[in-house]
């Protein structure tokens, strides 16, 4: 029989195995997830588990008479233990390239063995792993470098482009001394955001610093054709929308039409030379891009609020409607996802947005920080305000609060971990000036930022982004 075994829920942490037979057949692992490697090599192999039935909930350390140093933990693990789902790398493979390719960094893992290169969430293996084969040779810096051409880190970069008033990529590279002559695809998209941030009015953006989706306006896909995802503000469309949406498909011959998890419609499998040409008549039916490729702000879902549910509190959809159409364009660290949910009952999954708003008898409830992806964790509550133009006001001085001190691909609730969730609510909920401060700079910088893409392409911008590098026809041999 199967049976669970010893959940843990607390401080934010949760965890819970399924045995049959003195055999792991599931785990579960919230907020704290350093064992999952261990519990999934006991999975795999079936491995008997009843001499450490009690105590195997807790862990690979607490096996055995005492707990077992972390790092002695991940040097425990069998060879062939995977470390590394998303790449599918092994513990041995990791080992062997540290010894062999005289590796002592964590970047250097990354590059000859692409372990903790895409989700990062075994960075913290990884780490152990280097500190088990190299011992006191591994030396972790105290600051992370913005990668290889630098030895300054993300703050200090920001610190200074502000200090020094450098105002284009080449100033700052030559004024923080960089160790190349023009960047590479880490630091320059980093530096690019950096500069569109703090001058928005003066800083001119610089295509080539950005990533293929953002270059074109679209999400490429596997077999090089493109996906569009128009704007629906909070979610909602009309007939004429949706009819044109078909048209456009039936037009370009557009193979796959998919409704996203964000209320918006997805229209999968378009040919890049087309994209000008989707994109004028999706204009001419009012669409603006949805900007489903940015690092900015993607979607603000809603529920149908009190105006249609019987149990809706407040007007959750206009609001979300409101929101959206306060702050679409604005270019962020990472991209930010929002919600309005028009009751406790959460429907539009407020608390797990970067921000979202749980609309209550009394006002609104904030909260930030949450995820739903490659991590899962529930949001921090901001605090409670009681009307919809104080919601607007807080939520702004939040998202440019994040955009002024988040590191380059730092999605919210990682820069909130970093920073600490109260100095979130220090500066919003109890510094009205430093509010107002955000807020209005936030304002600022949409002057520049709201400007449709896709329109501005089908005037002729960056026309060469879009336009075949070479015709290729076959012809008969003779």
């Amino acid at each position: 029989m199967s049976r669970k075994h010893g959940a843990i829920h607390t401080a934010g942490i949760y965890k819970r195995l399924v045995l049959k037979n003195n055999r792991i057949i599931g785990a579960v692992l919230y907020g704290e997830t350093s064992d999952g490697s261990w519990f999934f090599d006991l999975l795999r192999k079936q491995t008997d588990i009843s001499s450490m039935r009690d105590t195997l909930i807790f862990g690979q350390a607490y096996q055995g008479d005492s707990q077992l140093d972390p790092a002695a933990a991940v040097a425990a693990l069998p060879d062939d233990a995977e470390i590394c789902g998303c790449n599918g790398i092994c513990k041995s493979q990791i080992t062997t390239a540290i010894t062999e390719k005289g590796l002592t960094s964590l970047d250097g893992v990354r590059a000859y063995t692409k372990a903790s290169s895409s989700c990062g969430t075994c960075t913290g293996l990884v780490e152990k792993l280097l500190l088990a084969t190299l011992g006191d040779g591994y030396r972790p810096s105290a600051v992370t470098s913005v990668c290889g051409c630098t030895d300054l880190g993300h703050d200090d970069v920001r610190r200074l482009i502000r200090a020094r008033g450098l105002k284009t990529l080449p100033a700052v590279m030559q004024a923080l001394e960089w160790k190349t002559s023009c960047g590479c695809a880490k630091c320059r998209p980093a530096l690019n955001y950096y500069l569109i941030c703090d001058w928005p009015a003066e800083y001119e953006d610089d295509f080539q610093s950005r990533f293929i989706n953002e270059r074109v306006h679209a999400n490429i896909q596997k077999d090089g054709t493109y996906s569009v995802v128009p704007r629906m503000w909070g979610g909602v469309t009309s007939a004429t929308e949706l009819r044109t949406i078909a048209d456009v498909a039936d037009k370009f011959n557009i193979p796959t039409i998919k409704v996203t998890g964000g209320q918006r419609i997805d229209m999968l499998g378009v040919r890049k030379e087309d994209l000008p040409a989707v994109w004028a008549d999706l204009g001419e039916a009012g669409f603006v891009s949805g900007h489903a490729y940015a690092k900015g702000l993607r979607t603000v879902k809603t529920c149908v609020g009190k105006d249609w549910c019987r149990f809706g509190t407040q007007d959750s959809t206009n609001l979300g409607i409101r929101i959206e159409k306060f702050m679409w364009g604005s270019w962020t660290p990472a991209k930010v996802k929002m919600a309005v949910s028009g009751c406790p009952r959460n429907c539009a999954e407020a608390t797990c947005k970067d921000i979202g708003i749980i609309c209550v008898d009394s006002g609104f409830e904030i909260h930030f920080a949450g995820a739903a992806g490659l991590d899962i964790r529930g949001t921090e509550v901001l605090g409670h305000v009681k009307t919809e133009d104080e919601v607007l006001e807080h939520i702004v001085a939040l998202t440019q609060m994040y955009r002024e001190q988040g590191h380059y691909l730092e999605r919210i609730y990682k820069w909130a971990d970093r920073i600490g969730p109260n100095e979130v609510r220090r500066q919003i909920m109890e510094d009205a000036t430093a509010r107002q401060g955000y807020f209005d700079r936030f304002v600022f910088s949409q002057k520049f930022a709201q400007v449709d893409p896709w329109s501005e392409r089908v005037s002729g911008k960056d026309k060469h982004e879009f336009m075949p590098m070479v015709s290729l026809s076959l012809e008969a041999a003779e």
